[in-house]
């Protein structure tokens, strides 16, 4: 089963003919009742991952935070408010993150959950061809875009030997954010 419980076959009760055996499925383990938390913590960040392989991942990695993974915060795991959609350059990558950015204009995120902005990052190591920077002016229109190039060492699972600049402006944004929450 693997998620947590095991299967307990229940003795056959001869009543009324009924000779089967019920599986009956038993908590393998109790921890006690778990905490729950009503709303998306103020502190740290959360990356969302706008598709499958987006980098979400590896930038809570380099930048801390929290990976959220494909989905919004869960406010009853106390995930962050603040979250930064995530997204490749790829014309797959970027229809995903255009469709995260309509369920956010739709409501469909849970309350207290704030965009600080979409990070993309490169497919390739090759400029973008002009349709693809077309979606990323559109991007650009509805929220704050970060763009991050091409690193050939996060590819095969190098630590990169100098993290590129843009990188270093993004960490600054999300250390800006920080302390302006921090003041007021």
């Amino acid at each position: 089963m693997g998620n947590g419980s095991m299967t307990v076959r229940r003795p056959a009760v001869s009543a009324g003919g009924a000779g089967r055996t019920r599986p009956l499925t038993v908590p393998a383990y109790d921890d006690g009742p778990a905490w729950r938390r009503d709303s998306l913590s103020e502190e740290g960040i959360g990356w969302i991952g706008a598709h499958g392989g987006a980098g979400a991942t590896t930038l809570s990695r380099l930048l801390g935070g929290t990976d959220i993974g494909c989905r919004w915060p869960d406010p009853a795991l106390a995930e962050p408010a603040r979250v930064m959609v995530v997204g490749r350059t790829d014309l797959e990558g970027l229809r995903a993150v255009s469709r995260a950015l309509h369920a956010l204009r739709d409501g469909r995120h849970p309350a207290g959950m704030r965009l600080m902005g979409v990070v993309l990052i490169a497919d390739a190591p090759v400029r973008l061809p002009a349709p693809l920077l077309g979606r990323i002016r559109l991007l650009r229109s509805i929220a704050p875009v970060h763009r991050l190039p091409w690193i050939p060492a996060l590819r095969v699972g190098e630590e990169p030997k100098r993290l590129p600049r843009q990188l270093d402006r993004l960490a600054t944004v999300l250390a800006t954010g920080a302390e302006a929450r921090r003041r007021s």
